[in-house]
């Protein structure tokens, strides 16, 4: 197939023009003498990192998202050939509104649960919770395999893991960017991407059903926090080679142009240290590691002192820190207490709660509720993120209350104090036309955002034929260098996580939740003699966001009428009393009656005791 060029614009057909001067055909690794090729390969293999399994002629490979395909987040893809699975990403979303008291929502694995003898490892691609989030929930549930990742990715799992107090079941291999990965049928090779996370990586998948790669969250950035921009000639290199799928990134595929350069934002970052007068407020979040590194960039430029509070992001300075990744000059970091004694604009406040969050240390300061951090006039707070869908009623809330305390705020609406780590159009379509794939797929993103991806896809050459926009659940089913797509594959549903809770809060739960936040709770006691059948009391009302029963006695009574009503009706049998009928009936029946006196239908619970 020709490389696809329609539609790209100048700048980028140039990048793409240099890019493709290169060698097309991977080099073959020189074999040290006594070697043969595939000795030289192995050579190249860390010890350990090699998982075999024997597998027949041509058979189909299955490629199945669990999640991350009708969504922003719940990232996690499932390959499968013959009796080889390979899990891509473990992630959580964010509930919605419609989701109340719900913490996350994971993938369903029940699939993988009853496969697990057939999974060869995990590859995780980078360190956000959208694609490491659930590993505590999942791994223990399909046989703890082995997680191969890159460092930093891998130290944020560990500390995950850790966490849930699973650290030591599963293996955690960190890779090397140039290293082959055998896992099964599945050989994997790894090319670094740019996101706001260092050790974003992106997949080359070789099986005997075709090449994939596999490219989620990520952008072009020529001038990345790092310098370590992506790597475009093996892109080029792969694409070259002949790909048959192309999974994609789609967040940003709605948005025109070119994503904005972190060196840009950087910028940006060190104008608001410039002007600041007092102390500074920045929250964003715990690991936007290349973020971090630009606030200790411009504090040692503006000579401020840094205060770090927040469990997350302490972590996760930590830990990048430890790994040599972020760099931090002695002595920049202080305590609170320490940070009084210096003037304000000497100061930076380093904190999570981009995301409105009520525990996080930013919600904290807002309310006045901080240790040892209090708000005031005079002071610049930063918020360097954008809201996730859902947050933006808490995040107003926080911005509210800092505006109250005197606190000038900064962010995305004011000033382009956040850059997203997802590609935009241009980008999007550089990627397509450096890989030329035969077939694709866009992933990462609601319907309307692969619906706008695919259309991209389109313009630049690959047929309509030949671009699947999956549900999760759904496949991409490859065999001999071709492709189809096959819908319901896997059965799928949300799993909510409830504070301990994992599976326990489904839709009937959800429904009550949502009923008792609009309308309220309405509780009936009623003691029934179990041999006649009939009331031994006055029934018991509660009502709990319904009605305020000081106030509603004529209708609490009118209740109480009906209730004995139902109880006491002919067609209940007073020997043989049926609590579940009765129970049914007063709920019915009473739920009906407080419908037509106030059009509200309160959650009705009719409690019984026999006496």
């Amino acid at each position: 197939m020709p490389a696809p060029r329609l539609g790209i614009s100048p700048n980028a057909e140039l990048v793409l023009s240099m890019i493709t001067k290169r060698q097309q055909r991977p080099q073959r690794r020189k074999a040290e003498p006594g070697q043969s090729d595939t000795a030289a390969l192995v050579q190249r293999m860390d010890r350990g990192l090699s998982i075999q399994h024997p597998h027949t002629g041509a058979s189909t490979l299955r490629v199945i998202p669990l999640g991350g395909v009708e969504e922003v987040g719940e990232n996690m893809t499932i390959f499968e050939y013959e009796n080889d699975i390979l899990i891509v990403d473990m992630g959580f979303a964010f509930p919605d509104e419609n989701m109340p008291g719900v913490d996350y929502i994971i993938p369903d694995t029940k699939y993988l649960q009853e496969n697990k003898h057939k999974i060869r490892g995990v590859v995780i691609t980078h360190g956000h919770l959208d694609h490491i989030g659930a590993v505590p929930y999942i791994l223990p549930k399909i046989g703890d395999p082995p997680v191969f990742t890159m460092p930093l990715t891998a130290a944020f799992v560990e500390r995950r893991l850790e966490e849930f107090h699973l650290l030591g079941r599963s293996q955690i291999h960190r890779l090397d960017i140039d290293q082959v990965l055998n896992l099964g049928t599945f050989s994997l090779r790894f090319f670094r991407l740019n996101h706001n996370i260092p050790d974003s990586m992106g997949l080359s998948i070789r099986t005997p059903a075709g090449h994939i790669i596999y490219a989620t969250d990520w952008k072009f950035d020529h001038t990345p926090v790092d310098n370590k921009p992506s790597e475009f000639h093996k892109i080029a290199t792969y694409g070259g080679e002949g790909v048959t799928l192309l999974m994609s990134d789609s967040t940003n595929a709605e948005v025109p142009g070119y994503s904005l350069s972190e060196k840009d934002l950087g910028e940006t970052i060190d104008r608001v240290f410039r002007d600041a007068q007092g102390r500074i407020v920045f929250a964003t979040f715990s690991t936007l590691i290349n973020r971090i590194q630009q606030v200790f960039n411009s504090a040692t430029k503006y000579d401020r002192k840094v205060v770090v509070t927040g469990r997350s992001i302490v972590a996760s300075v930590e830990i990048a820190f430890s790994l040599g990744i972020l760099k931090i000059p002695p002595k920049l970091i202080i305590r609170a207490e320490a940070a009084r004694r210096l003037p304000d604009n000497k100061v930076v406040i380093l904190s999570t709660g981009s995301q409105g969050e009520e525990s996080a240390s930013l919600a904290r300061m807002a309310r006045g509720e901080h240790k040892t951090i209090t708000i005031k006039a005079g002071d610049t707070v930063v918020i360097s993120a954008s809201p996730i869908p859902g947050n933006e009623a808490a995040v107003g809330s926080v911005m509210n209350n800092m505006t109250r305390l005197g606190a000038r705020v900064i962010y995305n609406k004011n000033l382009d104090i956040h850059s997203s780590g997802h590609a935009k159009q241009e980008d999007l379509k550089m990627m397509i036309s450096l890989v030329k794939p035969k077939y694709f797929m866009p992933i990462h993103g609601e319907h309307h955002m692969l619906v706008a991806h695919a259309e991209l896809a389109h313009n630049l050459g690959v047929p309509d034929a030949n671009i699947f926009i999956l549900d999760n659940g759904d496949a991409v089913v490859l065999r001999e260098g071709t492709a189809k797509k096959m819908e319901h594959v896997i059965k799928t549903g949300l799993v909510f996580i409830d504070g301990l809770g994992v599976g326990d809060v489904g839709e009937v739960v959800l429904r009550d939740r949502k009923v008792m936040a609009e309308d309220g709770m309405f509780v009936v006691i009623m003691q029934i003699d179990r041999k006649t059948g009939k009331l031994a009391n006055q029934p018991d009302i509660i009502s709990r966001g319904f009605v305020y029963m000081k106030e509603s006695e004529d209708l609490l009574r009118e209740v109480k009428h009906e209730v004995r009503k139902v109880v006491e009706t002919k067609s209940n049998k007073p020997q043989e009393p049926n609590w579940a009928y009765i129970r049914s009936r007063v709920r019915d029946q009473i739920g009906e009656f407080l419908f037509q006196r106030t059009e509200r239908r309160p959650l009705i619970l009719p409690v019984i005791i026999e006496v």
